[in-house]
């Protein structure tokens, strides 16, 4: 085993880069939202999701495949991938605050994965028990290998968080298979769904192991050279239409472009390969300037869960899918890591407070697997698309969910040879190097975040703070990173102040976007903000913005919902279209906008009282 297992007690290892990550146990977030996540998580999402891999079949199946447990093979062909994810879940949140229940479940699960895995390696109940004359050859959309990632992810997770050994004994016989099928013995074949790739280069980080890298590598390199068989959906749907060096925009389904673009960061680290990495980068400010959702979501289409055409962003049929949200947040905190530039902690911050936060109700229970920014008052499409759920046939996004939600510490802040970094501010302790810094701050409501240094290795060294775009400088001037360093032998007790300007701001969309035209939002900090019926004098559809509103902070507490900070904006009630014909017309309204006022609320806290319409972007009059 390399050394490299105890370097991170977290998700990412990267052995090089320009920042290096915390573990989750580094950090203790000790109030604000994400702490309040966190709670939550623990008390009642993981419980929900351990009671789910038995009623959804994920368990039942793999007994099964053991030659354990009477029935048949329930749901979906990757059903397996959602055991995965729970089980990383649980460790990362055991390796945050441990557990007994968990370790037991990490185990029993370990053992019973050995006992369904073939003798070969492969393991994958849904092809062991419905499909074994097919294995390997569905991959176009078998979702074998990105099975096979999840395990692996899992169960690096469980041996940094301290539960052993056994599951990784199980994913490396697999990644073995995969080594000896997809490399040595030359098969050039990849998976439909990209996910393995970021998996296999986290796992030669923990154990040192060059052909996963290798074979990573390859099936990057294979990507985008018409080795998916056709599935009906086209080359875009899988990232097949284009070799990966070459494609300048992100296209097709949404999720499998951002989790492939993590397995390229990671392979463009390992590997010294600059000119993987400029092309990651290259999509990276593509996606951002023209495909990117004012919360972070990514996706515009329901069909193919894809990304659209550049500029094509519409309000109500977004897709936003909570799995694409976290997938971004995988893609830019490599691109972080790799290159120090703030920018992609900006856009972590963007999606984790907005299309991240949206995904879960405020009882922790209940989860979005779209996440659109209009909901009209006659919506009548599935549950998929109305108020969140408990769970899902397709539960892909609830404990992808709650292993991000586990592991939020790991993304707070990094550090290098000259100092610590802090990149997402929440209350608590961040302990790197020597250094303990205490964090005081009741941010995002306010801005104000304090510092205070509790024990310092000794000498000069940085205490480096993003600067988000959202906020104006102060006195503090970032460099051309986004960050402000403050350089200076910390002695213990030191405190250092940040100010934030959290003054509300009304944001316009670009001109491009054809949906959008007319229209703007709000928002606070780094909070998006969206209008929900409830809160409202009228219809909410008859309300615009005045171009000059003023923007009232209120803080609030209110029912389902709890803490806020409400935004109250000067706006006007249109008159009533008429009743009936046409909804055009060449005559002015008969009567003049009445003056009102809107209220808006965080768009993550909407969805938790009447389940009415909303709406992010508003007309202005």
């Amino acid at each position: 085993m390399s050394d490299r297992t105890d370097r991170v007690r977290g998700p990412l290892a990267p052995s090089t880069g320009v920042q290096r990550p915390l573990g989750i146990d580094d950090v203790e977030i000790e109030g604000g939202p994400f702490g309040r996540w966190q709670r939550i998580n623990r008390e009642a999402g993981i419980p929900l999701g351990l009671e789910q891999m038995e009623r959804s079949g994920a368990v039942p199946n793999l007994r099964l495949a053991a030659g354990e447990g009477e029935g048949s093979f329930q749901g979906f062909r990757f059903q397996d991938s959602d055991l995965y994810k729970q089980l990383e879940a649980v460790a990362w949140e055991h390796g945050r605050l441990p557990g007994d229940g968990y370790r037991a479940f990490a185990s029993e699960t370990a053992a019973l994965l050995a006992r369904a895995q073939r003798p070969d390696g492969y393991l994958n109940s849904h092809y062991q028990m419905v499909k074994p004359d097919k294995i390997w050859t569905e991959l176009e959309y078998s979702h074998e290998m990105y099975c096979a990632g999840h395990l692996i992810q899992a169960a690096v997770a469980a041996a940094r968080a301290g539960l052993g050994e056994e599951l990784m004994a199980v994913a490396r016989r697999f990644a073995d298979l995969l080594v000896q099928r997809f490399l040595v013995d030359g098969d050039d074949a990849i998976d439909g769904h990209a996910e393995v790739e970021t998996a296999l280069v986290e796992l030669y980080r923990h154990t040192g192991q060059g052909s996963y890298l290798e074979l990573a590598r390859k099936l990057i390199d294979n990507r985008g050279r018409g080795l998916i068989a056709e599935t009906g959906l086209g080359p875009l749907y899988a990232q097949d239409h284009l070799p990966v060096r070459e494609a300048d925009t992100a296209a097709g389904h949404a999720v499998r472009q951002l989790y492939l673009e993590a397995g390229v960061v990671d392979v463009a680290v390992e590997t010294g390969d600059e000119t993987l990495l400029a092309c990651s980068v290259r999509r990276w400010e593509d996606l951002v300037a023209t495909k990117t959702a004012i919360t972070g979501g990514h996706g515009s289409r329901h069909d193919g869960e894809a990304f659209g055409e550049r500029y094509e962003l519409p309000p109500d049929r977004a897709y936003n899918e909570s799995c694409a949200a976290i997938a971004s947040i995988h893609w830019n905190w490599r691109l972080l890591l790799a290159t120090g530039h703030g920018r992609y902690a900006d856009l972590i911050e963007r999606t984790l407070y907005n299309a991240f936060a949206a995904s879960t109700s405020a009882d922790g229970v209940r989860f979005f697997y779209v996440n659109p920014l209009q909901r009209r008052a006659d919506l009548f499409e599935d549950a998929y698309l109305g108020r969140r759920r408990e769970w899902f046939a397709c539960a892909c996004c609830p404990p992808n969910i709650m292993r991000l939600v586990a592991s939020l510490g790991h993304y707070v802040a990094t550090t290098d040879d000259d100092g610590l970094s802090v990149h997402q501010y929440v209350p608590g302790t961040i302990r790197a190097g020597g250094i303990t810094l205490a964090v005081e701050t009741d941010y995002p409501w306010d801005g104000r975040v304090r510092f205070t240094v509790r024990d310092t290795p000794g000498g000069e060294w940085t205490l480096k703070l993003r600067v988000p775009a959202w906020s104006a400088p102060g006195e503090l001037i970032p460099d051309a990173d986004g960050y402000a360093g403050i350089r200076r032998d910390w002695r213990t007790g030191d405190t250092f102040t940040l100010d934030l300007d959290m003054t509300p701001r009304l944001v316009l969309p670009h001109r491009k976007i054809d949906a959008l035209r007319g229209c703007a939002a709000i928002e606070r900090g780094p909070l998006v903000y969206c209008f929900e019926q409830i809160d409202q004098d009228g219809e909410l559809d008859d309300l615009a913005l005045t171009p000059d509103a003023q923007l009232r902070a209120v803080e609030r507490d209110l029912p389902g919902i709890g803490r806020t900070v409400l935004i109250e904006a000067d706006a006007v009630r249109l008159p009533p279209a008429p009743p009936d014909g046409l909804p055009y017309g060449t005559a002015p309204p008969e009567s003049l906008p009445a003056p009102t006022t809107a209220v808006a609320v965080p768009y993550y806290q909407w969805d938790n009282r009447d389940g009415g319409v909303m709406r992010v972007w508003t007309p202005l009059a």
